[in-house]
Order: structure tokens, then C-alpha cells, then sequence
């Protein structure tokens, strides 16, 4: 009997990777990055996905199949203890796991059942799988179940570090591997520990319908987050329609099913989207998404996933992809009026004439494990600026896990915000935002500091 990896829940944007077609006319099961098929690693499991979602953004009553896996974070042999932000950069690419940064969520894995093994196998750091055993074959070799990429493993064991082509399993789906249409029906507990499985990227399994759409929690006009599940083969982007032209939205951290998007119009609630799939190709020749921002959200959406309908139009078949958004969301129109826990920061460097800057912090939503936020950048000094950077250090363990009308970052409990392209030009008295939700206890930050250039 083995013991299940104990997991907390991961909030799992942005590793990109083009894909081809497997066979003409059927439906992409590889794409460019994918393991060679198939593939043999260590298999652990765990009870459910963290709340209110798991990795891929979706919380479980809404996932397409009861029977899901998580796939590694961090291609990290023989570190046990490093955790790189996520999602990782193109400059450590060296160490991104088979999660790909999301890239790899909502798609489908047929997992077989190998080896069985005599010994130990824990999965402690730095020591070696099945040790003191040996691995052995038995009548569960052979048995079947395809499972849906659901979560993400990120954790700082040997399982999640050491074996690239580790598979975490819902436990709940260990019984119904089947042989000849037979679920074995006790593979676990008594039969399992942790043993070797072979997999492979497949598509949907009788795949029918169209795409389901969803706003996610906290998500309001200037903060549009959605979650796209119900999927034939993954999805690799979403594509916005704003002011006439489809811009790509940014992947709400490395939660590879939910997309920041924008509206059509700048400060509206109707919007239109285009997805792709994990060949990069548009899905449905290039179908067009309509819909709005649900009335039973009010202002923001406090549910963990607020389903909306919406209709469809035929779009122009597979294009080129846009050129990348500079942020996921519009601007705010207007101004927020700071609040008392603003401060004033003195400049690193020599600011111009007459420059100076304030930074004020104000939540605007929270729910259970998270919280969303708002800074408003003011330019306090009597001559124009052309860009400001922010900054500020969350008091506890919290994380950040998205932001918007500008590019933030975090290291440790430090984070850092510089403009967008269009709000760094601030007049004498003007202000800007941006908007960040984050992980963790809702308490204010410290040292909350604005710099102007």
C-alpha cells in the first residue's frame, strides 16, 4: 500500500509551442514538445484539486471527466527546494516540466499500467525510485484509462523533480483502469505502490458539442478572467476582438484553461473571442464567441465559475496568430481616489524637474484563499512623466498570480510593477492603475512605494 503525495493546491503564463497535425483530417494529437510516444514514469495520485481551482484554472464539478492527472511544474533534477515563479520565462526554458507553463491543460493523456514495485518507493528526495525491490510485472500490466490534464505538480520531491514523465492520478480513478472493457477494480490500495504507468497525448475521447465559457472569481469589466473548458484537443491561446482587431489575451498566470481577455469596446462587457487548440491552429475554423459579462455578477463575479451562454458566428478559417496584447484587459477609464494607505516614495535615481509619484492600494474583491487588488498611480510632482515604477512587499506567504495595465513580477515577498506601453505618460496631477489578483491572506502590503521617470 503507498502513501498519497500530499499536494497543496497550485495556481498554476507563458512558454509557447507550435504543433502539427498528426494525420491529415483527424484531430491533432501531438504537439511540437510533446514526449516521444509513449512514455514510461513513476505514478503517485492524490484526492482532488486545490479550491477553488486546480492548476488549470477550473475548479472539479466542472472539469469534462472524473478521472484526471497533474503533470510536473519544474524540470528540476536533484533541487528539491527552489520553486521558480510561474510561469517560468523563455530564459529558463532548461527548466520547464511537461506542464508547460499551461500550455498542456485540457488535454487528454491515455495512461497504461506498468510495473509493480517490490521495494520502496517514496519518492524521498535524492534517493532512488523502488529501492530495496525490484520492479515486476503482474496481471494489472496492460490495464487502460484516458484522463484529463487537470493540475499541475509542483511540489519539492522526487516524484515531481527527478522523473520528467511523472504522472500524478486522481485516486479516485485508480479502480477503473480496465483490461478488455473490465474495470480491475482493485488495483489500489492493495496493488499500487506508486507503479511505473506509459502515456501518451491523445484527443478527446468522443469528442461532441462545442466549448464551454465561464468567468472566473473576482472577474469584473476591467478585470475580464474566463476559464474555456470542454476542449477536442487542449488550447494554446485566445484570441479578443477590441476596437476591430483581434489582439492574443494573456493566460491568467499559468492556469492554462483561463485567459485575461478584453472587451470590445474600452470599459464595456461584451466581448467576442477565438480559441486555439494545442496544434495553435483556430478552433472550428476560426468560430467566433460572443457573449457578456453575466448580470448575476453585478460588479464582480464572487462565484468560483459563472457559466454564460452565448452564440456563434463562422470565422474566416485558420489564420496567423495576432500580435500579442500588451496587457490582457483595457485600461480603466478614470481615476481612483487614493486611500489613506498610500505613501510617497524617494527615487532611486535623479528624477526629472518638478517629477514626483504616489502609490495608493485599495482591495476591490476577495473571496476564500485569494484577493483582488487595485493601485493607483498618481504623478504628484508639477512636470509630465513618461513612466513610473511601483512597488511593494505582501507581508505573509501570498503570491502573486496575475496583473494587468502593467508588468509586474515577484521575487520573494518583494513585488515590482513597471507601466504598460500606454500608461507610463502621466501630466502634472494625472493618474493611472493596474490590477492584480494574488494568493493568500487578504492583509494589506508593506512599503508600498512609486517611482517616476
Amino acid at each position: 500500500m503507498s502513501t498519497p503525495r500530499l499536494r497543496a493546491p497550485l495556481f498554476a503564463a507563458l512558454a509557447a509551442a507550435a504543433a502539427a497535425l498528426l494525420l491529415a483530417g483527424q484531430l491533432p494529437a501531438q504537439a511540437v514538445g510533446d514526449p516521444p510516444s509513449p512514455v514510461t514514469g513513476n505514478a503517485t495520485h492524490f484526492d482532488g484539486l486545490g479550491s477553488p481551482y486546480g492548476g488549470c484554472g477550473l475548479p472539479e464539478n466542472q472539469l469534462d471527466s472524473p478521472d484526471f492527472v497533474a503533470l510536473n511544474v519544474y524540470h528540476l533534477p536533484g533541487d528539491y527546494s527552489s520553486y521558480p515563479a510561474r510561469p517560468l520565462p523563455p530564459s529558463q526554458a532548461d527548466r520547464i516540466g511537461l506542464w508547460n507553463n499551461g500550455l498542456n491543460c485540457g488535454r487528454y493523456v491515455k495512461v497504461s499500467i506498468g510495473d509493480y514495485c517490490t521495494g520502496i518507493n517514496d519518492g524521498a528526495a535524492g534517493q532512488p525510485f523502488c529501492r530495496n525491490g525490484s520492479w515486476v510485472a503482474d496481471g494489472y500490466n496492460g490495464a487502460t484509462l484516458t484522463m484529463l490534464v487537470a493540475d499541475s505538480c509542483g511540489d519539492g520531491n522526487a516524484w515531481c523533480r527527478d522523473d520528467p514523465y511523472h504522472l500524478d492520478l486522481a485516486t479516485s480513478s485508480l479502480n477503473r483502469f480496465a483490461r478488455n472493457g473490465t474495470p480491475v477494480g482493485d488495483l489500489y490500495p492493495a496493488h499500487w505502490n506508486n507503479r511505473h504507468v506509459s502515456w501518451s497525448f491523445v484527443p478527446a475521447p468522443s469528442y461532441t458539442g462545442d466549448i464551454r465559457i465561464g468567468f472566473m472569481q473576482g472577474a469584473q469589466k476591467y478585470w475580464p478572467a474566463i476559464a474555456v473548458s470542454h476542449l477536442a484537443n487542449g488550447i494554446h491561446g485566445i484570441d479578443y476582438l477590441v476596437d476591430g482587431a483581434w489582439r492574443s489575451a494573456t493566460m491568467n498566470s499559468d492556469m492554462g484553461q483561463s485567459y485575461v481577455i478584453g472587451a470590445t469596446a474600452s470599459g464595456g462587457t461584451d466581448f467576442q473571442i477565438r480559441v486555439r487548440d494545442a496544434a495553435d491552429t483556430l478552433i472550428n475554423n476560426g468560430r467566433v464567441y460572443r457573449f457578456s459579462l453575466p448580470t448575476s455578477c453585478g460588479g464582480t463575479c464572487s462565484a468560483a465559475y459563472t457559466p454564460v451562454s452565448y452564440t456563434t458566428s463562422d470565422g474566416t478559417g485558420p489564420t496567423a496568430s495576432p500580435t500579442p496584447s500588451p496587457t490582457a484587459s483595457p485600461s480603466p477609464t478614470g481615476t481612483v481616489s487614493p486611500s489613506p494607505t498610500g505613501t510617497v516614495s524617494p527615487s532611486p535615481t535623479t528624477p526629472a524637474p518638478g517629477a514626483g509619484c504616489a502609490a495608493s492600494w485599495r482591495v476591490t474583491g476577495s473571496w476564500t484563499g485569494g484577493f483582488q487588488a487595485e493601485v493607483t498611480v498618481r504623478n504628484t510632482g508639477t512636470a509630465p512623466v513618461t513612466g513610473w515604477t511601483s512597488g511593494f512587499r505582501f507581508p505573509g506567504n501570498q503570491r502573486l498570480a496575475s496583473a494587468w495595465n502593467a508588468t509586474a513580477s515577484q521575487a520573494g515577498q518583494q513585488v515590482t510593477a513597471t507601466n504598460a506601453s500606454w500608461n507610463g505618460s502621466l501630466p502634472a496631477g494625472g493618474s493611472t492603475s493596474w490590477g492584480l489578483t494574488v494568493t493568500g491572506d487578504n492583509q494589506p502590503p508593506t512599503g508600498l512605494t512609486c517611482t517616476a521617470r
